[in-house]
């Protein structure tokens, strides 16, 4: 559900990884980044050329370039950097200039003490299906943050999927469910395909059928308002083939390794935030 549309920005990305280059895309398509005044920056210039050709925005190997630069900064560097790059750029940030950090487990506290107690900061979590407008983020602004700037995010993260308020201490979850979350429903993808093809399909047949059936069962969940279990019993008719397949499921333990697996990405997140 794309949020209310804002007039275009410039936006300098620190670092031009993968989740940089998925912003960049989406808010390109969504008409909401200004390309000709963006830039990026990274030290490796193989990523560098890989986000400009896939972008379209100039990119530098100089951090404080783009945080001088442009209206809005995202810092799009793994946690382990962060610290180095707080301290790289502080002084070369404009007052009043709007910081996103997309980094797990960087709170809002460390990166006032990186950046100046007076820049406003917006911490959110997104994730990379942004690139095709089905994000799902969680964001959560600092104190410095006016509603302006608050409304900028919910438009720019709205504009490429789904965007929700959250506390902070929500934020490692929202990284454990949602942030980490696309990895494994593409395990589940691959292995509902891989089933498909162990009972004779075709490889591209079963890959395609997987990825459609979980796309059509997530917009079942989000445009009905149902509640999954609700949408499971309607398909699991009695002593039918689809009883049978949620056995093996249960039987194999597939409830609670999904939830491992959340709990797990949710505190490895609170232990980053702890390494800041």
């Amino acid at each position: 559900m794309a949020g209310d549309r804002a007039a275009p920005v410039s936006v300098g990305f620190l670092g031009a990884g993968q989740m940089a280059t998925a912003l960049a895309g989406g808010w390109t398509t969504a008409g909401l980044l200004d390309v000709t005044r963006s830039l990026a920056s990274d030290p490796y210039p193989a990523a560098r050329d890989k986000f400009k050709a896939a972008t379209g925005v100039k990119t530098t190997a100089s951090n404080r370039e783009v945080a001088a630069a442009c209206d809005v900064l995202v810092l799009a560097v793994k946690p382990q950097m962060m610290a180095a790059l707080l301290a790289e750029v502080r002084d070369a940030i404009p007052p009043g200039r709007l910081v996103i950090s997309i980094a797990a487990g960087i709170t809002l506290k460390a990166l006032a003490e990186g950046l100046g107690a007076d820049v406003p900061v917006v911490r959110v979590m997104p994730n990379t299906p942004c690139l095709i407008g089905a994000s799902a983020s969680g964001y959560t602004p600092g104190p410095n943050a006016n509603a302006a700037h608050i409304e900028l995010v919910g438009a720019l993260f709205g504009a490429v999927g789904r965007a929700v308020r959250v506390t902070e201490p929500q934020l490692d979850a929202v990284t454990g469910l949602s942030g980490s979350g696309p990895a494994f429903v593409y395990v589940f993808i691959e292995a509902l395909a891989d089933g498909g093809v162990r009972m004779g399909l075709p490889r591209d047949v079963a890959q395609a059928l997987a990825a459609q059936t979980v796309l059509g069962a997530a917009q079942m969940v989000l445009q009905t308002g149902q509640h999954p279990g609700a949408l499971k019993d309607a398909v699991a008719s009695p002593g039918g083939t689809t009883i049978a397949g949620l056995h093996a499921l249960e039987r194999a333990g597939f409830r609670a390794a999904a939830m491992d697996a959340v709990e797990a990405a949710t505190k490895r997140s609170q232990e980053l935030g702890k390494k800041e």
